[in-house]
This record gives structure tokens, C-alpha cells and sequence, in this order.
């Protein structure tokens, strides 16, 4: 009997992943086309294309710092100019993927905002991430608790101490300033505003020290000088009525007048 050889087929593959790999190249072959008409040709319309490309995986990044209360216009914003750095940097000569470029390229920029703007105060780089990290699993451990959690479960679900902890939830603080103008009591419009509580210098102590000086000099002014003075400012005589009074001409009476302010101003400078 004839040996009969029957060929081993190998299975045909499946038309949706083989129609996905033809898209998938394709797609690729047109993000080059565009790279290369940018850098190449400096075709400007080129470079928006590749923008409104790239704009869903901006916008899932961005989507990852929404739970830090920032408006996610802003963060989307700052992703977009992320993208934009990216695809501008970007070498296509290196064969290397857009997405794999741009995605750290964004998330830096996103980092960089929350580092160098959003906060009020400028917090340690390290004590920021921990600060971050501390609300995302305190807000996961609301969720599966169905309360508020401890410092000391934050701490042993992040692998830090309590202090650490502590902190970071301190420093949270730094990311919001409050106005002075805000009144100190929310449910209340009325209430006295953050700066009327504020300390201020009194300036009564300095004239405190300058009468207690000046009055030390006018006890060793010479007596017409003393007279010349509570009759100029205390009595509110002119210059020339002071003279008729004592006997001087009204020349005197100014060189009296001058030197005698004179004495008492380098007394209060002396006391400053």
C-alpha cells in the first residue's frame, strides 16, 4: 500500500487580529508621515494633526492628578503642553514609538506644575510625592473602611511611620493659601477677616522713648530757649510776637527757635 503524506496546515489567522495588525501599521505609517513632514519640512499643519493624535493619551494622563482638586481644564492645559514638548523633541529617526516619548514627557510636565505652582509654600520635592501619596490611600482606605482612617493604618499601608504620615498631612496645608480678607468663621460673612487679627508694632513705644528723651533735654535747654518754644508752639505766637514779648528781633528769635529743635530732634535720633 502507497504511504500516503498528508501536509500539516498551519491555522489560517483570524481575520479581526490580522484587519487590527493592518490598522496598527497603518496608523504608524501615518504618525512617521507626519513626524517627518514637521521636523523635516516644518509643515505646521502636520504638527496639529499629530497634536489632536495624541490629545485622548493627554487627557488620560491628566485624568490621574484629578483627585488633587485641581480644575481638570488646567491639569488637561499643562498635559497639552506636555504633548506638544514632546512631539516638538521628538526624533523620528530613532524608530521609536510616539507614545512611549510622550508619555513620560507629560507626566514630568504634570509633576513640574504640581511642584513649582500649586503649592503655596515651597514643600521638599519628597515630602510632596509622600503628600500625594498620603491622600491617594487615605482616600482609598475611606472607601473600603467607610470611615476616615488612622495615621498609624495610612502609615502600614504605605510602609512608613506614623511621624511621616503626620507630616505629609501637615504639609498638605502648603498647597492652599488662604486670603487675609477671608473671614475667619465660613458660615459667617460678618466675621472680623484674617488680617484684623493680626499683630502689628505699636508705634506709641517709640514715642514713648522719644518724649521720655526730649524731655530729659528740655530740663538742660536754656530757660529762653524753653520760653521761645512754648510761646512759638503751645501759645502758637509768631515769630515777630515772640520778639516784641522778650526783646529780640525776629532773627534772633529764628536762631533761638532753630537751635532748641535742633538740640530736642538729636535727643529723639539719639533714643531711636
Amino acid at each position: 500500500m502507497a504511504a500516503v503524506t498528508v501536509a500539516s496546515a498551519s491555522p489560517a489567522p483570524k481575520p479581526q487580529s490580522s484587519a487590527r495588525g493592518r490598522e496598527s501599521a497603518a496608523a504608524r505609517a501615518a504618525e512617521r508621515e507626519l513626524l517627518f513632514r514637521y521636523h523635516r519640512q516644518g509643515d505646521m499643519a502636520a504638527r496639529e494633526q499629530l497634536v489632536e493624535r495624541f490629545l485622548p493619551l493627554a487627557r488620560d494622563l491628566a485624568r490621574r492628578y484629578t483627585y488633587m482638586d485641581e480644575p481638570f481644564d488646567d491639569l488637561l492645559q499643562v498635559a497639552c503642553l506636555g504633548l506638544v514638548k514632546a512631539i516638538d523633541r521628538f526624533d523620528p529617526d530613532r524608530g521609536a514609538k510616539v507614545t512611549s516619548y510622550a508619555a513620560p514627557t507629560i507626566l514630568g510636565e504634570l509633576k513640574r506644575h504640581f511642584r513649582d505652582k500649586s503649592w503655596a509654600l515651597r514643600v521638599p520635592r519628597e515630602l510632596q510625592e509622600r503628600t500625594r501619596a498620603v491622600g491617594r490611600e487615605t482616600e482609598a482606605l475611606s472607601k473600603r473602611l467607610g470611615r476616615s482612617p488612622k495615621p498609624r493604618e495610612v502609615a502600614q499601608a504605605l510602609g512608613c511611620s506614623v511621624e511621616q504620615v503626620l507630616e505629609a498631612q501637615e504639609a498638605a496645608a502648603s498647597f492652599e493659601a488662604t486670603s487675609l480678607d477671608a473671614p475667619t468663621r465660613r458660615d459667617d460673612a460678618e466675621a472680623a477677616s484674617l488680617v484684623d487679627l493680626l499683630g502689628a508694632e505699636d508705634s506709641e513705644y517709640e514715642l514713648v522713648e522719644h518724649r521720655d528723651a526730649i524731655a530729659s533735654m528740655w530740663k538742660v535747654l536754656p530757660e529762653v530757649e524753653r520760653k521761645v518754644i512754648e510761646m512759638r508752639f503751645m501759645s502758637d505766637l509768631t515769630q515777630r510776637e515772640i520778639g516784641e514779648r522778650i526783646g529780640y528781633s525776629q532773627m534772633h528769635v529764628s536762631r533761638i527757635l532753630r537751635r532748641a529743635l535742633s538740640r530736642l530732634e538729636d535727643a529723639a535720633a539719639a533714643a531711636a
